[in-house]
């Protein structure tokens, strides 16, 4: 199935379908807050009158114009590598999760013993993410890409100057929310993006609906693998107890020591208020 993927989306579109893409925003921008331009393989220079090329191995004039990331133009105000026009053809939802949840979450896989299932023997801070997803959603409000209506929210408590309202809400989900009430998430969800809901999207407990799964996620091994376990996705019986940082503090020092868990809490501290501002817009229920 995954050699096929190419071939399936293929299919899919042509059957008028939609591809869900999910990815992390932090990849769409350069490292390390550094200007960002246009990647060259999805850059376009003028080369004469009625016609248009692709920038040659990233050369704009033969000028190279650092510290961008390529020598290829910036867009104003885009801070990712996308030319406006190719973001524009997406429709944007965004996933959060609290940093007290994710960030142990992922440097769980980065050591002993799953750093030998998942490859990755080394955690980076910086890739967190929570500042580059802030920056690409404010940038598509900006631009009037998403919003101003917020999706499961009051459509006027939020507004933004964005140049243009192309109908799309402004859709949010967090996780704890999602675990909390499935059910509710997910039709606000469908309902935002134009999907109809069925209760049967939070079931997966068929031998062709676990080989999907074990495909999709064959390149994160080690990741998943709660997923790819389950059958369905519940309401938690007890919505989760937010402990003190004392607490987690002493929790995270059990299981990784005392220099890993100054490292969760830094990194947690430095994101924690990005997430804060992301969650003001997740849908309520």
């Amino acid at each position: 199935m995954a050699k096929q993927r190419p071939q399936f989306n293929a299919l899919t579109l042509s059957q008028g379908k939609r591809l869900l893409i999910k990815d992390m925003a932090y990849y769409l921008l350069p490292p390390d807050r550094n200007p960002a331009s246009i990647a060259p393989s999805l850059s376009r220079i003028e080369r004469g009158v009625g016609t248009t090329e692709a920038a040659a191995n990233g050369a704009t004039n033969g000028t190279t114009q650092a510290p961008h990331s390529y020598t290829t133009d910036a867009e104003p105000k885009n801070p990712t590598v996308i030319p406006r026009d190719i973001l524009g053809k997406f429709h944007f939802t965004f996933l959060i999760r609290h940093p007290r949840s994710s960030i142990p979450s992922y440097y769980r896989c980065t050591v002993p013993p799953l750093d030998k299932v998942t490859g990755f023997s080394e955690y980076m801070p910086s890739e967190a993410g929570y500042e580059e997803l802030r920056r690409v959603f404010d940038y598509l409000r900006s631009v009037g890409q998403i919003g101003p209506k917020i999706a499961g929210q009051d459509h006027e408590k939020y507004a933004t100057n964005g140049e243009a309202n192309h109908g799309i809400e402004v859709c949010v989900v967090d996780a704890d929310d999602l675990l909390d009430n499935p059910n509710g998430i997910m039709e606000a969800y469908c309902q935002s993006v134009g999907i109809k809901y069925a209760p049967t999207m939070l079931k997966w407990d068929t031998e062709e609906d676990h080989n999907q799964a074990l495909d999709a996620f064959e390149k994160w091994t080690g990741f998943h693998e709660d997923v790819i376990n389950s059958k369905d996705l519940k309401p938690r019986l007890h919505k989760k107890k937010v402990k003190s940082a004392q607490d987690e503090d002493a929790e995270w020092t059990e299981k990784f020591g005392e220099k890993a868990a100054q490292v969760i809490r830094k990194t947690v501290n430095a994101n924690v208020k990005d997430y804060e501002y992301l969650k003001q817009f997740a849908i309520k229920i």
